[in-house]
């Protein structure tokens, strides 16, 4: 779904995008992506409406407000100006508090999941339209929140300033609360419908506080309550440096540990050898993957180097995605450790003297060991051995690790990195273990992660 417009023939929607009319592609998208081992996630714009750039396109006046807002216009959310377009980005939005709205978009979300074997669903534009308060350019005055908080606090929001501090909390939490709302009740509505259906959003990875202000989105906590399998931070950047800076933060958060961070990258006027650098930093970030934007960006250059470097065009090995099988990922991870380090010692390319060395040792066999035995059986007893073998393995880890980080600091940070993204897969898989029926090793599908962060 973009900009209002269904790729796919709707019973929901007003018009099927109408350079696809006549037939169905998100029919043909999931029968070829199934017939190649791969997953197709339904990628939808939520409250994003009109866009300014796809009316020249499809040869609709610049005003056009869509096949959603043109026949229901109340629908729509103004700026503080009572501008329906946002002025830079010259998009219209829905408004997150109206209820019809929100009954719209679940139906919508319903319709695809039961209508289609799609594997999963991405909620993009899953926030209010981008604003600035400091600079007197805000959003979110349709006539349902105006109506509805003016009922709540007796003032119209529309009258608030920034400066008026207490008030503008409240409105700023009343939107806030609109997008929490709606998140919510879809992620139960399709949890209910079909439990293996990974759920997940192109969020900003703005700061927090900032975020909350200027576009209400408050993605943590859709992440720490479970209503969300993965977090895709469009950490886009064209320097790999300032891709660090913006994915860090979020890899290393633990109270959105219950969902996996699949930071974002930007293909779009990234040089190739850029681009290889930048998936090298997410590999050695704790990062359980990452998301590549947009596949018209992978080109012929690129897409080789990935495959010389990343694995096999025709594995010979079942794939396993970590967001399906995160045990048995967590365990295969576990294993590519355990074969560099013994590399590496078998070329005295460690420091680690006795009895370091042999506690270092044991206590790995035990952890392999553990991490097997749930990827084989998952319950909950045998990952809550796992959890604490590997807790004792982290905690003794820097010590063993002593004389190793002195010669090679980077290396050793990068395996502790490592050992973190397989314990955030664990703790990920907790969260599944309870709410879904978990696969063991010997069930284990052929499937290949292709999401992608989008809303640029």
């Amino acid at each position: 779904v973009n900009a209002s417009y269904t790729i796919y023939p709707s019973a929901i929607a007003p018009e099927q995008n109408p350079l696809v009319e006549g037939w169905d592609p998100l029919k043909a998208a999931v029968k070829l992506a199934h017939e190649r081992g791969m997953e197709l996630h339904a990628w939808v714009w939520i409250f994003a409406a009109a866009n300014q750039r796809h009316n020249a396109v499809l040869d609709q006046p610049a005003d056009y407000l869509g096949p959603v807002l043109s026949k229901n216009p109340d629908w729509a959310i103004l700026d503080n100006e009572k501008r329906v377009f946002h002025k830079r980005t010259r998009k219209a939005f829905l408004d997150p508090a109206n209820p019809e709205v929100r009954d719209y978009l679940t139906k919508l979300l319903e319709e695809i999941a039961s209508n289609y074997e799609v594997d999963g669903i991405q909620l993009d534009y899953i926030r209010y339209p981008f604003q600035d308060p400091k600079a007197g350019h805000t959003f979110g005055y349709g006539k349902a929140a105006r109506e509805q908080f003016q009922a709540l606090t007796g003032v119209d929001p529309i009258e608030i300033e920034p400066k008026d501090q207490n008030l503008w909390r409240q409105w700023t939490d009343f939107r806030i609360k609109q997008i929490d709302t709606l998140v919510k009740s879809v992620s139960q509505m399709l949890r209910q419908k079909r439990s293996e259906l990974i759920i997940s959003a192109a969020v900003f990875p703005m700061p927090r506080e900032d975020r909350l202000q200027k576009i209400q989105q408050n993605w943590e906590d859709w992440a720490s309550r479970g209503e969300i399998d993965l977090m895709v931070p469009m950490t886009y950047a064209l320097e790999t440096e300032e891709l660090q800076k913006l994915a860090q933060p979020w890899l290393t958060k633990s109270s959105i540990s219950s969902a996996l961070v699949l930071p974002g990258i930007r293909l779009l006027n990234l040089p190739d050898i850029v681009a290889v650098d930048q998936i090298q930093l997410l590999r050695d970030l704790p990062a359980p993957g990452y998301a590549l934007f947009a596949v018209e960006n992978l080109n012929d250059n690129l897409r080789g180097i990935l495959t010389r470097t990343q694995g096999q065009e025709e594995p010979t090995t079942e794939v396993q995605v970590p967001y399906r099988q995160p045990f048995l990922a967590a365990a295969e991870r576990y294993q590519a450790l355990q074969q560099e380090w013994s590399f590496m010692l078998a070329n005295n390319q460690i420091v680690v003297g006795e009895p370091d060395l042999s506690d270092w040792g044991q206590q790995a066999d035990t952890l392999s060991l553990l991490l097997n035995r749930l990827a084989e059986k998952p319950s909950m007893m045998s990952l809550l051995s796992a959890q604490l073998s590997m807790s004792s393995f982290r905690s003794r880890f820097q010590t063993w690790m002593f004389g190793q980080s002195v010669e090679q600091p980077y290396q050793v940070q990068v395996w502790d990195n490592r050992l973190e993204a397989i314990q955030r897969l664990l703790r990920y898989g907790e969260r599944t273990l309870q709410n879904r029926p978990l696969a063991g090793r010997e069930t284990a599908t052929n499937e290949v992660d292709i999401t992608e962060g989008l809303d640029p």
